[in-house]
């Protein structure tokens, strides 16, 4: 470990802080409808979208109308994703002249893109034509996000209203969402990355002449646009095979820095947008300490253990001193502009934050950094997460939290001010069980039958941690992948598509079921027994719950993993 690294790691964390404030008063403006600079603007253009849908601004839904909107728009998205790569050939811009995509593949593609997980089991520029990439995988990265910031307002909705019978509308939260949020932000983004190097082009691959005389084509399109897109939704799919490792896509320690910040702006910026409707900044800042606790463990791990070297290699030469084994630290799979702490650093965030997006090989961390890798997809995304998905995944543990702590007091339980009753628990706990049941079911499914063992890459706990990490990144909607299983298979497609399915909706109906009860409620005044939400004590609790049920979830078969294949690494140095 360096100062450089960890300066770097601290200037990520001091412009995430500062960017938080600004831009979360920014989304409860756009979310309460309230004028914005930009709203001058755009107003006309969001009034002719509503006339064109047939929507009426002024009349809002009750939890059932809104979850009803929430799947019919993505049932549509996904029938429209799956036909136009089974089009693809006869689809214009298609310079490469790329075939159809396969049913299977369409199937995984389709439902990865609109549940927003970017899961990817095919190479970007061999597999997608350029009207794919934008028509198909940039339009749903935009619209996914924009669907998952419309649950998460109406979730807040629900403890900021009294005595409702709505939430919100959807078609108007997704439609500022991407009209007044993610657009603006985008178009600024992608600028900043074409300067940086990044092509946006719909010419064709370039042909060049190596030294040796051979001729190459050098891949390129328009990556600028769908890079800034997939950094700030969470969505995380690649223009290339190789992602952010890709120097078309990453070139430079500044652009990487741009990328981790783009990854984790909305959704902490979202912890004060929670904070400023429910009327009290404070709790808001207490969900972003929670996630920083969280987010610091994890970085300052995956750093430390990578810095420090493969065990294996420094085996093999016990004479040298211990700073001249590796100096570099365990640097296979990584880039050497990014190097260990650029490289932790975006793999952090990646998984913390439900993109998947990655600038290095998962597959090649020691089995200890997977472990941390896993461990932060395992915990629902709750560590920034997703813009939308992380503040409602964090708001569930907050529910739990507190009838946890009722329990221990003998008091009802209660949250800014609303109870949490028998309804808010039972959907909380439905939504907090579909992640580890897909992740674990299907993994254990995979691990049985011919077809998912076929995939591996890896015998023994390496291999069964390509399938762990798999079925998890796709149930936690992350996307991301240890890339050493082959995974572009009709069992696999199948299999993954459905744990993305289970991932996004079983979890988010009962979401919008909570907001509904919610909103029902009277506003409870706050009195001696009430337990203080916004205090360290608060903070300390919601970690532990975090941790907790994470542990119990999941603990057992990161035991068969990466802690099993850890120890068997350090039993290397001991002969």
């Amino acid at each position: 470990m360096t100062t450089t690294g960890w300066l770097e790691i601290l200037l990520f964390v001091a412009v995430v802080g500062s960017l938080t404030r600004p831009l979360g008063g920014y989304l409860q403006r756009v979310y309460s409808g309230e004028r914005t600079l930009l709203r001058p603007l755009l107003a006309s253009i969001e009034s002719a979208l509503y006339r064109l849908a047939g929507v009426k601004p002024d009349v809002e839904q009750d939890w059932l109308q809104y979850a009803i909107s929430f799947l019919i728009f993505h049932a549509l998205g996904i029938v429209a994703l799956y036909g136009l790569l089974r089009a693809q050939s006869a689809l214009p811009l298609n310079p490469l002249n790329l075939p159809a995509v396969a049913p299977d593949l369409a199937l995984n593609t389709a439902v990865s893109f609109t549940t927003n997980t970017s899961w990817q089991s095919y190479a970007g520029e061999t597999t997608l034509s350029y009207f794919s990439q934008m028509t198909g995988i940039t339009v749903q990265s935009f619209l996914s996000v924009a669907a998952g910031m419309a649950v998460a307002v109406a979730l807040i909705r629900g403890f900021a209203r009294r005595r409702s019978a709505t939430v919100g509308n959807f078609w108007v939260d997704l439609t500022r969402g991407t009209l007044y949020v993610l657009l603006p932000i985008c178009i600024v983004a992608a600028l900043l990355l074409i300067a940086a190097g990044i092509p946006q082009t719909l010419s064709p691959a370039a042909a060049a002449t190596t030294l040796e005389g051979a001729l190459q084509m050098i891949a390129r399109g328009p990556v600028a646009s769908q890079e800034a897109i997939k950094l700030l939704s969470g969505d995380g799919g690649g223009f290339f095979n190789a992602n952010s490792a890709h120097p078309f896509e990453n070139p430079t320690s500044l652009t990487n820095l741009i990328e981790v910040l783009l990854i984790f702006a909305l959704g902490a910026a979202l912890t004060n947008c929670f904070g400023r409707m429910v009327g009290s900044e404070r709790h808001g800042w207490i969900l972003l300490c929670v996630m920083a606790i969280l987010f610091g463990l994890g970085v300052g791990g995956l750093y430390a253990v990578e810095a420090g070297g493969n065990p294996a290699l420094a085996a093999l030469h016990p004479d040298r001193p211990a700073d001249l084994r590796q100096p570099a630290g365990n640097m296979e799979g990584k880039e050497v502009r990014f190097g260990i702490a650029g490289s932790a650093l975006f793999a952090e965030v990646s998984t913390a934050s439900s993109d998947g997006a990655v600038n290095s090989m998962h597959d090649s961390f020691l089995p200890l950094s997977g472990g941390i890798l896993l461990a932060n997809m395992m915990v629902d995304e709750v560590i920034v997460g997703a813009p939308g998905s992380g503040l409602y995944g964090m708001l569930l543990f907050c529910i739990v939290a507190v009838f946890i702590a009722g329990l221990m007091i003998g008091r009802t339980p209660e949250y800014v001010g609303k109870k949490i009753g028998s309804t808010e628990i039972k959907m909380t706990i439905l939504a907090l069980i579909c992640v580890p049941a897909a992740a674990l079911g299907l993994a254990a499914v995979a691990c049985i039958l011919e077809p998912g063992l076929a995939g591996l890459g890896n015998a023994g706990p390496h291999g069964f941690s390509e399938v762990l990490y798999a079925y998890t990144s796709a149930a936690a909607t992350n996307g991301s992948a240890f890339a050493g299983l082959n995974s572009n298979s009709p069992f696999y497609n199948l299999t993954l598509a459905l744990a993305m399915f289970v991932g996004r909706f079983l979890v988010i109906v009962p979401v919008l079921a909570v907001a509904g009860s919610l909103a029902a409620q009277p506003i409870t005044p706050r009195s001696s027994g009430t337990l203080p939400t916004d205090r360290a004590l608060f903070v300390f609790l919601l970690v532990g719950v975090i941790v907790i049920v994470g542990g119990l979830s999941f603990l057992p078969v990161l035991a068969l993993g990466p802690l099993i294949e850890q120890l068997q690494l350090l039993s290397l140095t001991l002969y």
